[in-house]
């Protein structure tokens, strides 16, 4: 077996037992941020079969803060599944994760398919291709990661598919083209306590700069965007911790509200 498909067996068995996160074997670990790619994909064909099909994309790492964080100089990607995307408000169960961890985003759900032969894109360019916006959480398992040891293995990250383990999505917003998705102001509360406050920027300096780049990284990749794909652009507000009991909201200005529940 190649050494990419022994690895993402490595990781999913390491999901489905609930081990802690940590790094590869050394005769496994990634080198780089391809061979890392290379297992992502295999990780997520062995989730797909549990939780289907391609759904969208996350980006992490979005900030310049948290790339130097984890000693990388550019965003990383991660792949979403059908049945881990849910719409508001939404119910999860913390059991059900190792250890979840929620993150606030603007999302985007493509209209169209966007033609690999066209790349690169930039922001202008991939905005007549957005369906809706809509604020959105992002639902993730660091499964106890020790963050203070990510930069030694700065590529793990991507091999785990970001951590991701879906999102939930608020209603979507079709005519968004007069938002300054920029300069939109999000807030995030748990349990009715103002936890963060963030601005659209945050992510890559405006939501269609990450949008754009996942799209560029797909197309280097031989892949495209494709019609009703959702993509979460980056968090702009900090990472938070739920547990059993908590409602967690976050309301984006002019884009409305996404409510999830963790039982």
């Amino acid at each position: 077996m190649p050494k990419p498909k022994r690895a993402a067996q490595r990781l999913f068995e390491a999901h489905q037992r609930r081990e802690p996160f940590s790094p590869l074997p050394p005769e496994l670990a990634p080198r780089d941020a391809e061979q890392a790619y290379a297992i992502q994909d295999g990780f997520v064909a062995l989730r797909a079969e549990q939780l289907g099909a391609v759904a969208g994309y996350k980006i992490a790492l979005s900030s310049t803060e948290m790339q130097r964080f984890v000693g990388v100089s550019e965003p990383q990607a991660g792949v979403m599944l059908e049945s881990t995307l849910h719409r508001t408000p939404a119910r999860v169960r913390a059991m059900d994760y190792v250890h979840l961890i929620v993150e606030f985003e603007i999302a985007v759900q493509m209209a169209a398919d966007l033609p690999v032969a066209d790349a690169p894109y930039s922001r202008g360019s991939v905005a007549p291709y957005i369906g809706a916006v809509m604020p959105a959480i992002e639902l993730a398992d660091d499964r106890h990661a020790d963050y203070t040891q990510l930069a030694r293995h700065p590529f793990e990250l991507i091999a785990d598919n970001g951590w991701n383990e879906g999102a939930v999505l608020g209603a979507p917003i079709e005519r968004w083209q007069g938002i300054d998705l920029g300069a939109v102001r999000g807030v995030a509360t748990i349990n009715g306590k103002v936890v963060g406050e963030g601005l659209g920027a945050a992510a890559m300096g405006h939501p269609l700069e990450a949008l754009a780049w996942i799209a560029n990284h797909l197309a280097a990749h031989g892949r495209g965007l494709v019609f009703r794909d959702v993509v979460i652009t980056g968090s702009v507000i900090t990472t938070k911790t739920v547990q059993p009991g908590d409602l967690v909201k976050f309301s984006v200005a002019g884009l409305g509200e996404v409510e999830l529940r963790v039982d």
